[in-house]
C-alpha cells in the first residue's frame, strides 16, 4: 500500500466514523473529507468543485423542483383521493396505501411521497385499528423501495448512472433500473402488507395528550402591587426562567391576546395564561406576589382544555381588534397585530429532513412575532427533551405540538417544510396547473426514455418549463432543493474519483475477491450487495453509493466480469436502508410521530432486507447476467 492509498484509506475511515457518529450533518462531514482530499493532493484543487457540475448532481436537483411542482398543484392528492379505497378491510387498505407510495417513488421525491401520505396513514390508522406507527413505518418502507425501480427514483440511482458513464459505458436508461427494481419492491410490499402488523411494535401514538408540557394550563391576575407591573413578558419570563414555565396568552380588558409580543408590558389587571407545573406555578406566583385568577382560572387539561380554547375563539371581534390596536401602539419594537379571527387549534407537526428550522433553536424562529402562534412542546423519540424549550435545537424528526388560529400555522408548515400530522387542511386542486405539472414531469420521462437527451438537461428543461408555467412559484423553485443533499453529492463524488486514481478501489476490490468471495464472481455479487445494504443502514445511502461504486468496478475488472451486475448490486443495496431511522430520511421522518425507538425498525427491516437478498439476486444474475 502507497502513501496516497494509506491517506484515501484513512479520509474514507475519518468520513465513515463521523457519519455513524452522527455529530454533524453529513453535507458537512462529505465537504470536510473533499477538503481533506485537496490537502492531501489526492483531489487536484482546480477540480475539488467539479462535482457541482455531474450530471447526477443537476439531475437530481431539478427532479426535486418537478416533485415539488406536483405537490404544489395537488396533483398527487388527486391521486390519492381517486386510487385509495375508503372502505376496504385492512389488507386490501394497506396494500392499495404502500402500492401508491410506491409508485410515486419511482417518480417523485421519495422523502416527498412519504410527506404527502403520511397525514392519510394516520388517519387510516384509526379506521383499520392499528396504531399510527404501523402503518407509518410499512409505508416509509414501501416508498424507499419504490425509489429503486426507475433512473429518477433515488439519488443513488442517478450516481450509479454517472459512475457507469465514467467508465465508458454509458448512462443507464430510465428503466434499466425496473426489472429488478420493480420485482424486489413488488414482493416487499406484499410483504410488508401481509406481515407488518405483527413485526412492527405497537407503540403508543404521540398525541397532544403523550406531551409533557406543564400539567397545568392556568390563568394569574397581576394586581397593582405586583413586581410584574411594568415588566415585559421577556423580561417576566426570565425571572422564572428556571422553572420552565411560559405564557401563552394575555387577558386585557376582557380581550385574549393569544402568542402576545414578548415586548408587551405587564400592567395592573392583566390575567397571564401560563402553562406551568406545581413548581412553577408556585415560583411565580412567590416572586411576583401575584394571585390565581379564581373566576375563570381553573386548571384547563385534555378535554377541558379544548373547550376552553372553543369559548375563547368565540370572544367579541369588536373587543379583539380593540385589544390589538393598544398591543400595536405600545409594543417596543413595532410588532404588528396578528388575525385573532380564526378559531385557535392544536396541530402536531413533523418537521422534514431538510427544514428550515432543523438545528435551530425554537427562540429563535420568533413565532410570536413573525406567526402570533405557540410552540407548546416538542416530542422526540417519542418523549419530551429535558433541554428548555427555548433553547432546544430541533431535529428532523421532531414532533412539534403548536397553538394558534389554523390558517396561520398552515402558513408556517409552508414557509418551513413541516408536514401536519392531523387531518392537513382543505386544498382544492388546480386541475389545469396539475395536468401541467404532470405533462412537465411525463414529458421529461420520455425524452430521457427515448434517449433524446441525457437525463440532466432533459430534466433541466423541465425545470425551465416549470419556471415558465409557475407550477412552482419562481421563489419557491431553490428552496425545493435539498441543498445539504446536493453538497453530499457534489463533494463525494471527487472523493470518490480519488479512490480510483490512487489506485485503493482496486486495491480494495482484490482484497474482497481474494479474502472473502474466494474468486467466485455470485459471492463477490453477493458480498457487494450485502456490504452495500449494511452502509446504508447506518450512513446516507447516496453517500454508500459514491464509496461502493469504485470497488464494485473494480472487482468486475479484476474477475473479469459485466461490470453492470456489480453496479445494480449497488444500487439495490443502497436502497434498503431498514434496520436504523438514520439510514434513509424517510425513516428518520417517522421515528417521533411513530412513537418508535432506535431498536424497533430491524423487526420488520432484518427480513425485509433477507427478502430483498433473495429475490433480487437471482432477478441480478437473470437480467445482468455475469
Amino acid at each position: 500500500m502507497n502513501s496516497p492509498q494509506f491517506l484515501i484509506f484513512a479520509i474514507l475511515a475519518a468520513t465513515m466514523g463521523l457519519f455513524l457518529w452522527g455529530r454533524f450533518r453529513h453535507d458537512i462531514v462529505a465537504l470536510a473529507a473533499l477538503m481533506a482530499c485537496v490537502v492531501a493532493g489526492l483531489v487536484p484543487a482546480g477540480e475539488a468543485f467539479a462535482g457541482f457540475g455531474h450530471p447526477a448532481v443537476i439531475t437530481v436537483a431539478a427532479v426535486l423542483i418537478l416533485s415539488q411542482g406536483l405537490q404544489n398543484t395537488g396533483a398527487v392528492d388527486w391521486l390519492a383521493r381517486s386510487l385509495l379505497p375508503r372502505d376496504a378491510g385492512r389488507l386490501t387498505s394497506m396494500l392499495a396505501l404502500l402500492g401508491l407510495g410506491a409508485a410515486l417513488s419511482g417518480f417523485m421525491n421519495n422523502v416527498g411521497a412519504m410527506a404527502l401520505l403520511m397525514p392519510i396513514a394516520v388517519q387510516l390508522s384509526g379506521r383499520i385499528d392499528l396504531t399510527p406507527g404501523q402503518v407509518l413505518m410499512p409505508l416509509a418502507f414501501g416508498t424507499i423501495l419504490g425509489g429503486m425501480t426507475t433512473l429518477i427514483g433515488t439519488p443513488p440511482n442517478l450516481i450509479v448512472s454517472g459512475f457507469r458513464a465514467e467508465a465508458g459505458l454509458g448512462h443507464f436508461a430510465m428503466f434499466d433500473f425496473a426489472p429488478v427494481g420493480v420485482g424486489v419492491a413488488v414482493l416487499g410490499v406484499i410483504f410488508i402488507t401481509v406481515f407488518a402488523s405483527r413485526l412492527v411494535p405497537a407503540r403508543k401514538s404521540v398525541n397532544t395528550k403523550g406531551f409533557e408540557t406543564g400539567a397545568y394550563m392556568t390563568e394569574l391576575r397581576v394586581p397593582e402591587k405586583s413586581k410584574a407591573v411594568g415588566l415585559t413578558l421577556n423580561l417576566f419570563e426570565r425571572e422564572i426562567e428556571e422553572s420552565g414555565a411560559q405564557i401563552v396568552a394575555l387577558v386585557r380588558d376582557e380581550a385574549r391576546i393569544n402568542a402576545p409580543h414578548r415586548g408587551h408590558r405587564i400592567r395592573a389587571g392583566d390575567i397571564l395564561v401560563l402553562e406551568a407545573d406545581v413548581e412553577a406555578l408556585a415560583e411565580a406566583v412567590s416572586v411576583f406576589d401575584i394571585h390565581l385568577e379564581e373566576k375563570g382560572s381553573s386548571v384547563v387539561k385534555d378535554k377541558e382544555e379544548e373547550a376552553a380554547k372553543d369559548k375563547e375563539a368565540k370572544t367579541s371581534r369588536k373587543a379583539e381588534a380593540e385589544t390589538s390596536r393598544k398591543a400595536e401602539a405600545e409594543t417596543e419594537d413595532g410588532d404588528t397585530a396578528h388575525d385573532h379571527e380564526n378559531e385557535l387549534v392544536l396541530r402536531e407537526l413533523v418537521v422534514l429532513p431538510g427544514s428550515s428550522i432543523v438545528g435551530r433553536p425554537a427562540r429563535d424562529l420568533r413565532l410570536r412575532t413573525r406567526y402570533g402562534i405557540n410552540l407548546l412542546a416538542v416530542s422526540r423519540d417519542g418523549h419530551s427533551p429535558r433541554a428548555r424549550l427555548r433553547t432546544l435545537k430541533l431535529k428532523s424528526g421532531d414532533l412539534l405540538l403548536m397553538q394558534g388560529p389554523a390558517v396561520i400555522i398552515t402558513e408556517f408548515v409552508n414557509e418551513t417544510g413541516c408536514v401536519p400530522l392531523g387531518e392537513r387542511e382543505l386544498r382544492i386542486p388546480d386541475k389545469r396547473m396539475a395536468l401541467i405539472a404532470g405533462a412537465i414531469m411525463l414529458g421529461a420521462v420520455l425524452i430521457v426514455t427515448l434517449g433524446l437527451l441525457p437525463a440532466a438537461p432533459a430534466f433541466a428543461l423541465g425545470v425551465l418549463a416549470t419556471m415558465l408555467f409557475r407550477t412552482v412559484p419562481l421563489q419557491q423553485v431553490y428552496t425545493a432543493i435539498d441543498w445539504p443533499v446536493i453538497v453530499l453529492l457534489a463533494a463525494l463524488i471527487p472523493v470518490a474519483g480519488a479512490m480510483q486514481s490512487s489506485g485503493a478501489a482496486d486495491l480494495l476490490a482484490r482484497f474482497l475477491v481474494d479474502t472473502i468471495a474466494q474468486g467466485n464472481p455470485i459471492a463477490a455479487l453477493a458480498v457487494v450487495l450485502i456490504t452495500t445494504m449494511f452502509l446504508s443502514d447506518v450512513m446516507n445511502n447516496a453517500a454508500t453509493a459514491a464509496v461502493l461504486c469504485p470497488i464494485a468496478i473494480g472487482i468486475a475488472s479484476t474477475l473479469g466480469v459485466n461490470p453492470d451486475s456489480f453496479l445494480m448490486a449497488v444500487a439495490i443495496g443502497a436502497s434498503c436502508a431498514f434496520l436504523t431511522p438514520i439510514g434513509h430520511q424517510n425513516n428518520t421522518l417517522i421515528l417521533g410521530p411513530g412513537g418508535f425507538r432506535f431498536g424497533d425498525y430491524w423487526k420488520l427491516g432484518l427480513p425485509l432486507e433477507a427478502l430483498v437478498v433473495a429475490v433480487s439476486l437471482p432477478l441480478l444474475l437473470w437480467v445482468w447476467p455475469l
